[in-house]
């Protein structure tokens, strides 16, 4: 099968899941309606992608492994709604339709944010009420903490302060291995947990720690020289900001060329960890998107 086949097949079976999640929760709807308008909004979907792949090459429960992927994906959306806010980013646009604070004001995108973040971990406990598994509870760990304030909450306040400040390659991949990394970590090592595979875990972890970083570096990238159209949100944000990024400290031959070397190493762990090549595929995709 075709790559960008699985790909959908994949997106798809996780919209569904999140759509059966949410609207099986009988949710009021004056909080529903805004949860489901970010969740909707759209997305490559590739956290949950990342958990369910990884325990299909592991041999997991894929059930279990589309749930857990789904609750990591609504922790990602509350994060992109609250940093698309005025106190934050301050952005018009996400995934090419309005911002959440846009369509139903400031205080219902925060507190949707913050339903998503709290829904996510229902959806995690019931998990672990079904599957008696010590290593389950090992998996909802790792989001927990990546999530939290040792991992992506540290990094956007580390984002935040360090506005017209020039920063170190060292802090700039730092602050990146905590607000973009840890929840791409958390969704590959949730995976070995799932599958019963904690043997796994330290190389599924640098094969993610790869990954998390080539996808900032591209993500740097596109802020500087991206599409707006194709990428559904404003362009030049981080330099309108005065915000360091790769870009910025690297230039952007340097900073592309750093992309494919951690892009590289990811593929050649993702060829050990999955045979079908998939994992590899989707770590190649990410390097050359432009969205």
């Amino acid at each position: 099968m075709l790559f960008n086949q699985q790909l959908k097949e994949r997106q798809q079976m996780v919209n569904v899941r999140l759509s059966e999640l949410l609207d099986s929760a009988n949710i009021p709807n004056v909080i529903y309606e805004p949860m489901k308008y970010s969740v909707d909004a759209g997305g490559k979907r590739i956290r949950p992608i990342l958990t369910l792949s990884i325990t299909e090459a592991l041999g997991g429960d894929l059930k279990d492994a589309l749930d857990f992927g789904c609750a990591i994906e609504f922790i990602h959306t509350y994060s992109l709604i609250h940093d698309d806010l005025p106190a934050m980013d301050n952005d018009d646009f996400r995934r090419g339709k309005l911002t959440n604070h846009k369509v139903y004001g400031e205080a219902i995108a925060i507190l949707a944010g913050d339903a998503l973040l709290n829904f996510a971990f229902e959806v995690l406990s019931e998990k672990l009420e079904e599957n008696n598994n010590p290593l389950y509870v090992k998996a909802v760990k790792e989001i927990v903490k990546a999530s939290g304030s040792r991992g992506m909450v540290a990094g956007q306040a580390i984002d935040i302060k360090s506005e017209n400040k020039q920063l170190k390659l060292e802090e700039l991949y730092n602050m990146h291995r905590l607000k973009t990394g840890a929840i791409i970590e958390a969704a590959c090592v949730a995976a070995a947990y799932i599958s019963n595979r904690e043997e796994s875990v330290k190389i599924i972890r640098d094969f993610s720690r790869h990954l998390g970083i080539a996808f900032q570096i591209v993500d740097d990238i596109l802020d500087f020289i991206g599409d707006e159209k194709k990428l559904g949100k404003t362009v030049g944000k981080d330099k309108e900001a005065n915000k360091a990024t790769y870009v910025t400290i690297l230039g952007i031959d340097e900073a592309k060329k750093r992309a494919q070397e951690h892009s590289k190493i990811a593929i050649k762990i993702a060829n050990d960890i999955d045979k079908s090549g998939f994992l590899s595929k989707l770590t190649e995709y990410l390097l050359f998107r432009d969205n």
